[in-house]
Formats: structure tokens, C-alpha cells, sequence
């Protein structure tokens, strides 16, 4: 029964991957003089449509519970762009084989990759002062991504990665 738990979350913490954030903004700007928001009105996120919907809807909801209005005359723009990339396997056996003797020496060495390559998914946030149509936050996402899951866990995992990207923002 141990061994089975044991299994399960380990399949579990495999199968999520880590969200990676990496974030970046003006040092100068005041957070404090935003408050309205809305989206670019050509965005191509280069998501699918029912993602890019799911996507904005959590965000809606959480930049709404953080102060931020959603409005026709915004203070700033938000911006997403997507990508997905195969990944390389991180982790490699290697095998040598060596000699020497009477002071010649030589040696062959191989790396085989263990496990497969996946699906990564690259989402950026571009939040673009209205006023001054300058770039004064980003940030960039990378996480796992399985084309075949469904809508629940579609929406769970931009769920988990919204909540990621914006727990730190505003910055302080």
C-alpha cells in the first residue's frame, strides 16, 4: 500500500512539471496609478481559442480581486503572447571506456538521454502603459503542457499558473 501511495505521488508531482516565472519591470513606474485594465485589441495570443478564453477569465478574476477594473478607457494594456516547444531530456547516463598503457592513453565516451522530451508551453504578459504606450511590466512563463488533457485540468493549470505569475504583482 506504501509502495502504491509512493507511486501515485510521484506520478503526480512528475506529471505537473514546475511553472517557471521570470519577471521584469520599471523601477521607475508608481503601480499605484494604475487601477483599469484591458487587452490589446489585435492580441494573438497563439492560443487556441477555448484556452485563450479560460486564460482570460482567470485573469479577470484575479486581477478584479487585486483592485484592478476592466474597462473601455484603460490605464494599461495587457498583452499575451504564447509558444510551445519540445524540451530536450534533462538527465543523461554516460558510458566510457578507457585504457592506457605505457604512456599512450584514450578513451570513448557516449550520453544516452533517459526519459522523453516534452511539451513546453511559453506564455508572456505584457503590461503596456496606456498614457505613454511604453512597456512597464512582464512576465514570462514556462510549464508543462499536455495536448490531450482536458478542459478541467486545461483550466486548473492556467488556474495555478495565473495565480504563480501574479502573486507578485504589483511588485513592492
Amino acid at each position: 500500500m506504501k509502495y502504491l501511495f509512493s507511486i501515485i505521488i510521484l506520478g503526480l508531482l512528475a506529471s505537473c512539471g514546475g511553472i517557471r516565472v521570470n519577471y521584469d519591470y520599471d523601477k521607475a513606474t508608481n503601480f499605484r496609478n494604475y487601477s483599469s485594465y484591458n487587452y490589446f485589441s489585435d492580441m494573438d495570443s497563439g492560443l487556441s481559442q477555448l484556452d485563450e478564453q479560460r486564460l482570460l477569465r482567470v485573469l479577470d478574476s484575479t486581477l478584479q480581486s487585486k483592485g484592478f477594473l476592466l474597462t473601455e478607457e484603460p490605464c494599461f494594456y495587457i498583452n499575451i503572447l504564447s509558444s510551445e516547444f519540445r524540451s530536450s531530456p534533462n538527465n543523461a547516463v554516460g558510458v566510457g571506456i578507457g585504457g592506457t598503457g605505457r604512456n599512450v592513453g584514450g578513451g570513448v565516451s557516449v550520453g544516452l538521454p533517459l526519459g522523453n522530451s516534452g511539451i513546453q508551453r511559453r506564455i508572456q504578459f505584457d503590461f503596456v502603459d496606456a498614457q505613454k504606450d511604453a512597456l512597464f511590466w512582464q512576465a514570462t512563463t514556462e510549464s508543462g503542457y499536455r495536448e490531450n488533457a482536458s478542459p478541467s485540468v486545461r483550466e486548473e493549470r492556467l488556474r495555478a499558473l495565473v495565480k504563480k505569475v501574479f502573486s507578485k504583482f504589483p511588485p513592492q
